[in-house]
């Protein structure tokens, strides 16, 4: 029988109610609840890996004990489930109270002395779940579990997932928002990570000026998880919070520089989807860039404002933190230092991005005109419709000759035909600059190559393969979700063998719903 440890039950603080029932909590870091009793549990996936990071046995894939732990069947020696209370904007507006509304923690398993909490999403409901039941579906269920698997390969930071069960219960959703609900099928997903604290967890403190809970969450959170920060004194002082804003600054902007190198679009960058340890956390609707375009949201809730779109990214990540400062300001009382960091934040991304755009390109050092270079190339990308995991994974092929520029962007194109002359001199232009600028790289040719194709990925988790893997998860086969986590185990790897697999969006999917764009709904 696993035993779960209470590390964040036991050194926070707990509503005062016992009962599940929705509300409205005050003077809180979190509510105790128990899953729902799922009606006929299944194991549907799991991730090995995982299961290994946390010391799981799995030469028999999971136990049965492990498959109730997951489903909500059944709580582990010491597992002590409950909710986090947590606030945050949405779309730009303070939306109160949120809450975990369908997660619910069981506790924290120890491995090599560090916590990792877990998670299951759609176990039920919780005093957060507002207006919602707390389940989920399995096509949401599939798409996070995928998801978070295949960002860790990819190398961004992310939760990881463990398992996806179905639950055995009908639950009804309404997918298109357009008043014809259906029922769906249930599912359960675990989630893994240090902790699922996020920025909302302290806005909701500050916003209700719960002041000494606050301190308390800041220095649990400090003294759990970056304890590196803490003086040899011990003490947790006014230059700690400083220093630890700091370190949250630049872990986000390491991960908003990682989703931009792979084309992700989160969809929905509300201050309550913002992890605390600059982890890409709550996959709803995501998704890749097919064609690049840096417009594209994949939320049909955001299509209008177009908040999160791809290119918005980092200026919601700064918009994001500065509403933490605002919230952890009462612990230091001072705004400058805040400021400071806060100002930092767009040079340090942008140098970040550089970086990350000269190792897109195979360039080993960043030079004075690289700027305009990089951003030549994304104007470029825009102009005709083309595949950006495509084009750059074949650009590493470019020995600096002019002549194959036509062979090797070719494949990367949706609409060939129809390239402009104005495209096409603007195309020649760039790569004729593009090959002056390898002329300066000291590395060789083939280490210019291994450098693109360890950043450049070649199979990404595209929304047309989810959602195949989910209609035939719908039909009873999951065989496709095992040969996609399969394949986005080494993402950077040729893998001849499922060479099918690295291709441009269909047309089928061009407007299909799922494989264009998502709703919330899940």
């Amino acid at each position: 029988m696993p035993v779960f440890s209470d590390l964040f039950t036991k050194e926070l603080t707990a509503d005062t109610e016992s009962e599940n029932f929705i509300r409205q909590v005050s003077a809180a870091n979190f509510s105790y609840c128990h899953p729902v009793q799922p009606k006929a549990p299944k194991l549907l996936s799991y991730s090995k890996e995982v299961a290994d990071l946390l010391q799981i046995n799995t030469s028999n894939s999971l136990s049965a004990e492990w498959q109730a732990i997951l489903a909500g069947a059944k709580l582990a020696e010491n597992s002590i489930p409950f909710a986090m209370r947590y606030a945050g904007h949405q779309f730009g507006n303070w939306a109160g109270q949120l809450g975990d509304g369908r997660a619910i923690n069981l506790g924290n398993l120890v491995v090599n002395n560090q916590p990792l909490e877990l998670q299951l999403k759609g176990a039920g409901p919780t005093p957060y779940s507002r207006a919602g039941d707390g389940f989920a579906v399995l096509r949401s269920s599939v798409r996070e579990y995928l998801c978070s698997e295949a960002m860790h390969h990819l190398g961004i930071p992310t939760t990881r997932a463990l398992s996806l069960m179905a639950s055995g219960d009908s639950v009804t959703r309404d997918m298109f928002y357009d008043g014809h609900p259906e029922k769906e099928i249930g599912a359960i997903v675990c989630r893994v990570a240090p902790s699922f604290i996020r920025f909302g967890n302290f806005q909701i403190h500050a916003a209700y000026q719960e002041l000494d809970l606050l301190k308390q969450l800041a220095d649990f959170t400090i003294r759990n998880y970056f304890s590196h920060l803490i003086p040899q004194s011990g003490s947790i002082t006014k230059e700690t919070y400083i220093t630890w804003f700091s370190a949250i600054c630049h872990n986000t902007a390491d991960m908003i520089v990682h989703w931009q190198r792979v084309g992700f679009v989160h969809g929905v960058m509300n201050t309550d989807n913002m992890s605390i340890h600059g982890l890409t956390i709550d996959y709803g609707p995501y998704g890749f860039l097919d064609n690049f375009d840096p417009d594209w949201t994949p939320n049909t809730t955001d299509a209008q404002g177009k908040r999160y779109r791809y290119a918005n990214q980092p200026y919601i990540a700064h918009w994001n933190l500065v509403k933490l400062a605002e919230a952890i300001y009462p612990l230091i009382e001072d705004t400058k230092p805040l400021e400071d960091i806060l100002n930092q934040f767009p040079q340090y991304y942008e140098d970040q991005w550089q970086n990350m755009m000269a190792h897109k390109l195979g360039l080993d050092t960043v030079s004075e005109q690289d700027s305009s270079l990089f951003k030549d190339l994304e104007k470029l990308l825009a102009m005709a419709e083309t595949d950006m995991t495509i084009f750059y994974r074949e650009l590493a092929k470019f020995d600096g000759q002019l002549d194959s520029v036509n062979s090797l962007t070719e494949s990367a194109y949706y609409n060939p035909q129809s390239l402009s002359n104005d495209y096409l001199k603007a195309r020649n232009q760039w790569f004729f600059a593009y090959s002056a600028r390898l002329q300066q790289n000291s590395i060789t040719e083939a280490e210019k190559i291994a450098l693109m194709n360890r950043t450049n990925p070649k199979y990404l988790l595209r929304n047309f393969l989810s959602q195949v893997a989910i209609d035939k998860a719908d039909a009873g086969d999951c065989s496709e979700i095992e040969i996609l986590l399969e394949i986005m185990r080494n993402p950077y790897a040729e893998q001849p063998q499922y060479q099918d697999y690295y291709q441009k969006r269909p047309e089928w999917a061009r407007h299909k719903a799922g494989c264009s764009m998502l709703s919330c709904s899940s």
